[in-house]
């Protein structure tokens, strides 16, 4: 669904349409068919389906059109649209704050991993260049549990997100590279 303007529908700034997998019935081919879950959008199970690689195209000429209606729905938030729902409720601070003015101007999120903190934060969060907010970071590289780090650049301005997966997250900001 590469045409963000499919049967009038615009999706905005941080959105982004879903993504479904294309398919057809096996016993019934020549109708694509887009497959969420472990069916179709419209209900045929996945064991009687043949998959394809690519996306569900809705506005196709062989699309079912219950799927085709299901598919063009809300769209998804994109990745800056769920980083900033999760720094709304991160460790309150200038840091913070400064983020979300920034994702609300249209900052871009250049990076967002997950995996064992430890790996992380020597890989990706650039501690040397940590300048304000960074008081945590000895603690959840102690912890050493999973984490995710997401790194937004906006204008001179570096932010390094720390998601931690069992507790609150928190921003900081750094020098840029």
């Amino acid at each position: 669904m590469s045409d963000p303007e499919l049967r009038g529908r615009r999706h905005g700034p941080g959105r982004r349409p879903p993504f479904f997998t294309n398919c057809e019935e096996t016993a019934a081919p020549g109708t694509s068919h887009g497959l969420s879950g472990g069916r179709t959008l419209c209900g045929i199970p996945r064991d009687r389906l043949t998959l394809y690689r690519g996306p569900f195209t809705p506005a196709g000429e062989t699309a079912c059109p219950r799927c085709g209606e299901r598919a063009l729905g809300e769209p998804e938030p994109g990745v800056e649209e769920r980083l900033r729902h999760r720094v709304r409720g991160a460790v309150p601070g200038r840091p913070r704050e400064e983020l979300l003015a920034a994702l609300r101007q249209g900052a871009r999120v250049g990076l967002w991993v997950s995996g064992p903190a430890k790996d992380l934060v020597r890989h990706h969060a650039g501690r040397e260049r940590i300048v304000e907010g960074g008081e945590p970071v000895e603690a959840v590289v102690r912890a050493n549990r999973r984490l995710g780090l997401a790194r937004v650049v906006h204008g001179t301005r570096e932010f390094v997100v720390f998601l931690p997966e069992d507790d609150r997250p928190f921003v900081t900001r750094a020098e840029p590279a």
